[in-house]
């Protein structure tokens, strides 16, 4: 079994059957190579996964917008996990196909497992967009559907007994993998219009949307385990949420807030092994402020509040953003940008991207961040704007 290949394609294949997206990470290739950041620099297209008041900011030519499909995913594996549960399930093959013999492979394995009872959690999410998007002055709305999931995956070693064959045999039987997962599908409408007040432009925008929600729990022996298999304990939860947002504009200035998820959402898993996991889906408010220019963008997010997910995991979030880019006339985009995690859960990231959107009518973004080499992330989309 190679895991990580097999946990490629579990990711993808629960990202495209959920056919939408979620909270936590937004597959967008323009915004992904500007720091992941978007709340006052997205476009209309974007904007219900960002903030929806910039549903009503677009421009004079801008009449339809659709995109399909948008794709990202993150991985984080500090330690090579997924690398040395594959080299010590190859190994355990050997052992118990006449290897058990050989003090090499005994000692190799052993070596093995010492390794991974030290190893930090290992964590893989990742989401889907589609958006249609009717920009016009009474009210501009977007129609959209997201998916989420991630994954974290952590090992449970039993205790070094030796370097005997029955010794390592019997520690690698009573070793285990703990993997809790988490799937979010929304589908919803953001819309949004540009008011004068007090001789200044403010968008309002308002996104209500349906939400399931899945959580999974599965221990498996480190000689049985295989990342695909996580989806064997579902539990589901039906919910109905509010996005909010402001956007004030002034020339090429903009400062807004994103309010996202207004009803905090729980949700348990099953009980595996007696041990059960709470994920948290907790409202998350974010300031941002941008320069916006015919050529330039210059954009930073800040996250109000932190993002708590699993209960008892240390996964929670929160984010500072920063995020450029240079417009070579509409046909062409360069990004950069850097993300740092103020829960301290996650390396800081840089980020970087190109767009390509020959005569301004279609686009195609590919961005990519790094943190380390055991923490990096992917994403691109295409768009159509007519």
């Amino acid at each position: 079994m190679n895991i990580k290949r097999n946990l490629s394609i579990v990711v993808a294949a629960s990202l495209v059957s959920t056919a939408s997206y979620g909270a936590a990470v937004v597959p967008d290739g323009r915004g992904n190579g500007m720091g992941n950041a978007g709340v006052t620099s997205a476009d209309y297209v974007l904007a219900p996964f960002y903030n929806p008041a910039l549903v009503a900011v677009y421009r004079d030519s801008d009449s339809f917008g659709v995109l399909f499909p948008a794709i990202g995913i993150r991985v984080r594996d500090t330690d090579e996990s997924l690398a040395t549960i594959d080299d010590l399930q190859d190994t355990i093959k050997a052992f118990e196909n006449g290897g058990s013999g050989d003090q090499t492979t005994v000692d190799q394995l052993n070596s093995y497992l010492t390794r991974l009872a030290d190893d930090k959690p290992l964590a893989v999410n990742g989401g889907v967009g589609v958006s249609v998007a009717l920009p016009i002055d009474t009210i501009s709305s977007n129609f959209f559907a997201r998916g989420y999931a991630e994954v974290i995956a952590s090992t449970k070693i039993a205790a070094d007994g030796g370097n005997s064959a029955s010794a390592v045999q019997s520690r690698y039987e009573n070793s285990s993998v703990d993997v809790i997962a988490f799937g979010l599908e929304e589908y919803g409408v953001a819309l949004a219009k540009i008011f004068v007040l007090s001789g200044q432009q403010v968008s309002i925008g308002v996104t209500p949307k349906l939400q399931q929600m899945r959580t999974y729990n599965q221990n498996l022996s480190v000689e049985d385990f295989d990342i695909d298999d996580y989806d064997q304990t579902e539990k589901k939860k039906n919910a109905f949420n509010i996005d909010l947002g402001a956007v004030w504009v002034a020339d090429q200035f903009r400062a807004g807030i994103a309010i996202k998820d207004l009803f905090s959402q729980r949700i348990d898993t099953l009980a595996v092994n007696n041990t059960m996991y709470r994920y948290e889906l907790d409202t998350q408010v974010t300031v941002s402020g941008s320069y916006t220019s015919t050529y330039f963008t210059a954009t930073a997010d800040l996250d109000l509040t932190e993002q708590g997910r699993f209960v008892n995991v240390n996964d929670d979030t929160q984010f500072l953003r920063f995020g450029i880019e240079g417009n070579a006339a509409g046909w062409a985009q360069l990004r950069a940008g850097y993300e740092i995690d103020i829960e301290d859960t996650l390396d800081n990231s840089v980020t970087a991207g190109i767009g390509i959107s020959p005569g301004d009518l279609v686009s195609f973004d590919v961005a990519g961040s790094y943190a380390g080499d055991n923490q990096f992330g992917v994403s691109a989309n295409l768009a159509f704007t007519f």
